[in-house]
């Protein structure tokens, strides 16, 4: 058996310790919206509702499905408060815009509580990074909300593609 000097052993638990650190990270780093920019998202997509004459609620959810702002136009229906979060939270949780998932509304995950599977959830993303979603409810179509869902996002994606 050929031994090893003591500080070539350590050297060498040095480096692979240093190795493997370098591969495998103890902890994640997670970007978020910062408060300002979630409202101004719901501001504008409430709004953008408002410039076609229908008053809307307009929430914006965190990668994780949580709440970060809410605008509620004046007359804007009290069940619309609900579906937009539900919108915004499973169009987060599948990563995907509510509209992209109408042939699962009918299948047993589409009957999951606190899910809504109809258009006005859209994807908050830039540079490759997904930042939660934005949900819309309160048009007469669901395909007006995600406009308006999109209209908000638009507003500021520039700034959220300029700051990665």
């Amino acid at each position: 058996m050929k031994k090893i000097p003591i500080l070539a052993s350590i050297t060498l638990l040095a480096c692979s310790s240093h190795i493997v650190q370098a591969e495998e990270s103890l902890s994640v780093k997670i970007k978020r919206l910062t408060m300002e920019t979630a409202n101004k998202i719901a501001t504008e997509a409430m709004l953008a509702c408002r410039k076609k004459g229908i008053q809307v609620t307009a929430t914006v959810v965190d990668k994780h499905g949580l709440v970060q702002a809410i605008a509620r136009d004046t007359l804007a229906p009290h069940v619309s408060l609900r579906i937009s979060k539900m919108k915004a939270y499973t169009a987060t949780n599948f990563t995907a815009n509510t509209s992209q998932l109408s042939r699962q509304a009918g299948s047993p995950i589409g009957r999951v509580p606190g899910l809504v599977m109809s258009d006005g959830g859209v994807i908050i993303s830039a540079g490759g990074t997904v930042y939660g979603a934005v949900g819309v409810s309160g048009a007469p179509s669901g395909k007006t909300d995600e406009e308006c869902a999109q209209a908000g996002i638009d507003s500021m994606i520039d700034d959220l593609e300029m700051a990665e």
